[in-house]
């Protein structure tokens, strides 16, 4: 092992160190947390200390930059810090770091070519990409690109009342640095499923994103005693939440095997009393396919059965929120260009989907993009025992740093 690759990972385990929820390898660092804050420093210093200037802009994206050609365009690189409530340390944090990494290997390097570089180098790590404090996730990236407005963002509130505005200013994270001149756009994430691993698959080339439709539910019923009122006298909120969260799964049986995927990630409810029939409830559902017809008719059929279920329980449901993306490739010729680099390395690699949405998500609408994965262990996320191997780790790192090279050095793409 090299002094690179040592020096990798010793940085990826303070960093892992941040956070850490006691008696697991996991971490818990929301968006605008106090261990977000913290992690975020930490970034900062590290970019620092190898000769990057540091820059926070309005919504608190995070930019190392290194200038090597006086006024090119940046090749940007990067993923996000934050993380799920107790969630795994590598979903995110790997890319950045490894995005680091990636470039800081290149800077001599390009500076000592006898063909100097045509662009500069950018490190990214966005803000509330998982949106689990503040939604919607991609927060960061989709300011950024002008997908959300800023003012909308600044202004969304967590479950205690916390503004995002708010809580970035608390931890010093909102800064005023302009809009990035980017040519091209590179991230590195763990897969968060097990195709890889049981193909024996080293990088993942990334060329197209599942659908998703997300909603925010609210059921409106009555509140009263749980025990005294008849029960043909009830508009239980929670009963009418409950079978919106059954009706979605059911829904993926309608589907051929793997085709649709659905989830409640997250239910609110009041007074969330142990004597009183519920007076509201929240869910938020989530359908994903990669199949674009197959997503719109789960919708249909679902906000159907929603309508049945309002009226059938006597309660008022209405959409609060939606959140939706589409099936959408990568640039093609990034996919080729990652695909090259692969096969000059030597790594085995094949092209995979991602139905987890990622910032590349985002960037691809904007300017060329190219996305890699290596393997998860078992295909964990979103837990504490989420784990990729020092070995992929790493392999990635070197696979990333070599697309970059090639983005800097040539206007292709």
């Amino acid at each position: 092992m090299n002094s690179n690759d040592t020096d990798f990972l010793a940085d990826w385990e303070q960093l892992s160190q941040i956070g850490r929820v006691e008696g697991t390898l996991g971490v818990d660092r929301e968006a605008a947390s106090a261990a977000d804050g913290e992690q975020r420093r930490w970034f900062a210093e590290l970019l620092r200390s190898r000769g990057f200037t540091v820059h926070r802009d309005e919504i608190g994206n995070l930019f190392g930059l290194l200038e090597l050609v006086p006024g090119a365009p940046y090749v940007l690189t990067g993923s996000h810090l934050d993380s799920q409530p107790t969630a795994g340390r590598f979903d995110g944090a790997y890319g950045v770091l490894a995005s680091a990494y990636a470039c800081f290997r290149l800077a001599d390097r390009l500076r000592n070519e006898a063909a100097p570089p045509v662009r500069n180098l950018a490190v990214v790590n966005w803000f509330n990409e998982e949106g689990s404090r503040f939604k919607p996730s991609l927060m960061g990236s989709g300011v950024f690109t002008g997908k959300l407005s800023l003012a909308e963002a600044l202004e969304t509130r967590d479950k205690k009342g916390t503004s995002v505005r708010a809580a970035l200013d608390a931890l010093e994270e909102r800064g005023n640095f302009a809009a990035l001149n980017v040519a091209s756009y590179a991230e590195i994430h763990v897969q968060q499923g097990r195709s890889m691993e049981e193909g024996g698959i080293a990088i993942g080339l990334v060329d197209a994103t599942w659908g998703a439709r997300k909603y925010e539910l609210r059921v409106r019923g009555e509140q009263s005693h749980s025990g005294s009122t008849l029960m043909t006298d009830r508009r239980d909120a929670l009963l009418a939440a409950a079978r919106l969260i059954v009706a979605a799964r059911e829904l993926v049986d309608e589907f051929p095997p793997g085709a649709l995927h659905s989830a409640c990630g997250e239910i609110q409810v009041y007074p969330n009393s142990p004597v009183v029939v519920a007076s509201e409830a929240s869910v938020l559902i989530d359908f994903r396919s990669e199949n674009t017809e197959f997503l719109q008719e789960a919708a249909r059929r679902f906000l159907t059965i929603a309508a049945e279920i309002a009226e059938q329980d006597r309660v008022e449901v209405e959409i609060a929120a939606e959140h939706s993306w589409e099936r959408n490739p990568y640039t093609p010729q990034g996919v080729e260009l990652a695909r090259a680099v692969a096969q000059e390395l030597g790594v085995t690699h094949d092209t995979v989907m991602t139905v987890a949405g990622h910032d590349s998500t985002n960037m691809k609408d904007v300017v060329p993009t190219v996305m890699l994965f290596v393997p998860s262990v078992e295909g964990r996320s979103h837990s504490v025992r989420e784990l990729t191997s020092d070995a992929d780790m790493l392999a990635g790192v070197r696979m990333l740093t070599e697309v970059v090279h090639r983005l800097a050095s040539s206007q292709d793409l």
